[in-house]
C-alpha cells in the first residue's frame, strides 16, 4: 500500500507493504515504515522521525507511531537487553531475583538507562512467566530480525 505524502510527517524512504511481513499472521494494520521529517516540525527546525503507517481500512489511523530516530534505537537497545535477559531468567524460581531487580544500567550520553524487573507490577509473577512465554514463542520471528539487524551494524562498523 502507498505510504501517504500529504500528511504531516513527509515520508523521504519507506517499506510499503509491511503488512506482509509484520509478525506471524501478515495481515496486520501496519501498512508501511518510513524515516522522514518529523510532523512536530517547527519552521526552521529539523528533526528526522521514523514511523510506523496503520490503515483501518477505510482510513490512515491516528494510532500510526512515529517517533525520534534515537528513540527508535534506544528502544531497540532495550529489547535486546530484554531478551538477553529472559535467556538465563530461567535461574530464578520466580524468573527475576527478588533481592536484586535491576537487570543493568546502559551508559548513553553521559547518564543511564536503568533497564529492571517491575516490581510495581501487582501481577508481576504471572506477568513475567507469559512474557517469557511468549519470547520464547517468537525467537525465530525475533531472531530473524536480530540477525539482520547485526548484519547490518557490522556492515555499517559497528
Amino acid at each position: 500500500m502507498k505510504i501517504p505524502t500529504a500528511l504531516k510527517h513527509k515520508p523521504v524512504i519507506v517499506s510499503e507493504d509491511y503488512d506482509k511481513i509484520d509478525g506471524r499472521d501478515c495481515q496486520s494494520d501496519a501498512k508501511g515504515l518510513s524515516v522522514g521529517l518529523a510532523q512536530w516540525n517547527d519552521r526552521g527546525k529539523v528533526d528526522v522521525s521514523a514511523k510506523i503507517w496503520r490503515y483501518t481500512g477505510e482510513k490512515w489511523s491516528r494510532q500510526s507511531e512515529e517517533m525520534p530516530l534515537h528513540r527508535v534505537i534506544d528502544l531497540a537497545i532495550f529489547v535486546c537487553r530484554t531478551k538477553q535477559y529472559f535467556r538465563e531468567a530461567y535461574r530464578y524460581e520466580k524468573l527475576y531475583d527478588e533481592n536484586e531487580t535491576r537487570i543493568d544500567r546502559i551508559p548513553l550520553q553521559g547518564g543511564a538507562m536503568d533497564v529492571s524487573v517491575c516490581v510495581d507490577n501487582p501481577f508481576l509473577d504471572e506477568d513475567i512467566k507469559l512474557v517469557s512465554a511468549a519470547l520464547a514463542k517468537d525467537d525465530e520471528l525475533l531472531g530473524e530480525r536480530l540477525a539482520r539487524l547485526a548484519a547490518i551494524l557490522r556492515e555499517m562498523g559497528y
